[in-house]
């Protein structure tokens, strides 16, 4: 609901600005990446080309920020070569290519090993410090540790609970949240 691609049922999302005022610049990285039958580049520099951006500018930019995530090697090489890390590494420098105020990521970390996972939250922290606003849905409380700020507890597509980081994993205020950080399973 927050990107656009579905409706809500009730309620209301607003962004800073005031009602009428448009959604800030967001990108969205899914837990599977999305890969096109292109290079690696090519994949990176899309919104640019999308944008009106000439191909060598675009292309440039795409490399740079390649290395900006950590995504190293060969750039002209199909991105359906890329492991699950560099997938993934691949779709964050696509979001981050066009400088969004807002990146959305559904488990950005999912089914990836522990270099990879260090690797992609790096990058977050770094998108963070110049100024992009992360909200990131994740099931590893140890992941929202170490990258909230916030927490929004949801279950069952409810909001639940909401409260800054520490506040959220030292006393949570619902029965719902208190039984997840103990591990319990929800209903």
């Amino acid at each position: 609901a927050l990107h656009g691609l579905e409706r809500i049922s009730a309620g209301a999302v607003h962004w800073p600005g005031g009602t009428g005022s448009p959604p800030p610049r967001q990108a969205l990285v899914f837990q599977t990446p999305i890969l096109m039958r292109r290079s690696v580049a090519d994949n990176i520099a899309y919104p640019l080309r999308l944008d009106g951006v000439a191909l060598a500018e675009a292309r440039g930019r795409a490399a740079a920020m390649a290395a900006a995530v950590g995504l190293g090697g060969d750039m002209a090489r199909p991105a359906q070569v890329l492991s699950g890390g560099e997938r993934q590494k691949m779709a964050l420098a696509r979001a981050l290519i066009r400088s969004p105020e807002v990146l959305l990521l559904d488990e950005p970390c999912a089914n990836l090993d522990g270099r990879a996972t260090r690797d992609i939250e790096a990058v977050l922290a770094r998108a963070r410090t110049h100024g992009t606003r992360i909200i990131l849905a994740t099931h590893d409380i140890g992941q929202a540790r170490r990258l909230a700020d916030d927490v929004v507890f949801l279950h069952h597509g409810r909001l639940i609970e909401a409260a800054p980081r520490d506040a959220f994993f030292d006393a949570p205020q619902s029965p719902e949240a208190t039984a997840y950080l103990k591990g319990d399973l929800l209903p």
